[in-house]
């Protein structure tokens, strides 16, 4: 950043900071948060007692810290909000979604054994949109013009121009009036319900092929999956999942012999035109029926294949941090239709945003809430979920890291070595705010940066 663009009070207060007796531990603060963009600031105390003699074995408290505060990460997933916070989420979704495929944290070696596949479920169409289209890696013209018939607006539905992968007008509608963005919001409302009739169908399948009933499956084979959520360009989700077979006790046992990767492909491509959402807007029009596009990829995952368990790991965990910014949209929640005419959109994501304002005040769609998700373009699941059984847990992580941490502060001396008995500890804390003042934020950048090496706490 230039100097000349920087807030003299921010320099000031910086120059402050560094000069200041608690800079080493607020520094210390700094990285232990990774960097976060908007930490959490909070105040209290924390009690270790002994729960036999009462006796008040150690005590931390807030108001040694810097400013009377000890500053946490934000921990949200969102890459735009936070970037140092997103990618701990990355990392994490990479660990839980590759200890899924090939063991590891718990799940034994033996999970990556069992059939597995890497499967998208794709949006059905809306409306010509400008794309980015390749032959041998040759970019080819986006719509060329095939007749001189112009659509019911007058517009010519062509486009001869050859895009670039960063050209902003990719997925956006070669006409605009005929482009159906009712069919697109409403499509992105119902996308988690038409995940969970395909998940039903999938198992009602796999029953099938077993010889089995639904009921009986469960003696013998459960389902295990992990999916993020991706947006296309032209603002509709589609999914990515793993889907993996496992035995009745989970990663821990084979499935059954007939259980194959081709009875799991075939139950896949059985299921997904089977499964649809019926909704209807108002009385006058028809009922929408609602599926999965007719694009559907099914791939085996394998250690030495065309994709292999690393590249299926980064690949959802490079989603998971993503929402729907590629469209144009922002990355917070739009109170009032009234919003729009000051938020510089372009075009299409503003009308995107426009119908779930709209469809959002009818009241049969009440239970959608697409006026609170609009921001989302009425998508309102899970970016990253994963089956039970699948693997650990995001939580599971956390919980790992932390007692990783607590016993480094152990070893050198922060925290007392306690009895074999656990003490009880009470804590107290209350919400201070968040985020850091400018002058923090220069100094945190510089920190955290990958060239100053992390930094040193001494160093000014």
């Amino acid at each position: 950043m230039p100097a000349s663009t920087i807030d003299p009070h921010a320099i000031a207060g910086m120059v402050a900071r560094l000069d200041s007796s608690d800079y080493d531990r607020w520094a210390a603060q700094i990285r232990r948060t990774g960097g976060c963009r908007q930490p959490i600031n909070m105040r209290g105390t924390v009690l270790h007692v002994d729960p036999a003699t009462g006796r008040r074995l150690h005590t931390y408290t807030t108001h040694n810290e810097p400013g009377g505060v000890l500053r946490l990460p934000c921990k949200t997933r969102r890459a735009t909000r936070c970037p140092a916070c997103a990618k701990t989420y990355r990392g994490d979704t990479y660990q839980l979604i590759r200890a899924g495929l090939i063991g590891g944290k718990g799940v034994p070696a033996s999970v990556s054994d069992h059939p597995c596949l890497f499967v998208t479920l794709t949006a059905p169409s809306f409306g010509q949109v400008h794309t980015r289209r390749e032959n041998n890696g040759k970019v080819l013209p986006c719509h060329p013009r095939r007749d001189a018939t112009p659509c019911p607006h007058g517009r010519m539905i062509s486009c001869t121009a050859r895009h670039r992968a960063t050209d902003e007008v990719l997925g956006e509608p070669l006409c605009p009036d005929c482009y159906d963005y009712t069919g697109s919001v409403l499509f992105n409302a119902v996308a988690p319900l038409l995940w969970v009739r395909f998940a039903d169908a999938l198992r009602r399948r796999l029953a099938t092929a077993g010889g089995l009933s639904l009921r009986e499956l469960r003696g013998h084979l459960v389902l295990s999956f992990a999916k993020v959520a991706e947006y296309q360009r032209r603002g509709v989700v589609h999914l990515h999942a793993v889907i993996r077979l496992d035995g009745p006790d989970g990663p821990t046992s084979p499935p059954p012999a007939w259980a194959t990767t081709d009875v799991l492909t075939a139950a896949v491509q059985g299921a997904t035109p089977a499964v649809s959402a019926r909704i209807s807007t108002t009385s006058d029009e028809p009922v929408r029926v609602l599926r999965w596009g007719r694009q559907l990829d099914i791939r085996p995952i394998t250690s030495g294949g065309d994709l292999t368990e690393q590249a299926v790991a980064a690949y959802v965990a490079k989603y998971a941090t993503k929402a729907a910014e590629c469209v144009g949209t922002l990355d917070r929640r739009i109170y009032s239709l009234e919003d729009l005419s000051t938020l510089g959109l372009r075009d299409h994501p503003r009308r995107l945003i426009a119908e779930c304002f709209r469809l959002g005040a009818l009241s049969h769609l009440a239970e959608h809430r697409l006026d609170h998700w609009a921001h989302m373009l009425g998508y309102r699941g899970h970016f990253s979920t994963r089956s039970r059984r699948y693997s650990l847990t995001i939580g599971d992580l956390r919980s790992l890291r932390a007692h990783h941490a607590r016993q480094e502060e152990i070893s050198t001396g922060r925290l007392p070595i306690l009895a074999e008995d656990k003490p009880v500890i009470i804590a107290r804390w209350t919400y201070a705010g968040r985020g850091l003042a400018a002058d923090e934020q220069l100094l945190a950048a510089a920190l955290t940066s990958p060239a100053s090496g992390g930094g040193s706490a001494g160093a000014r």
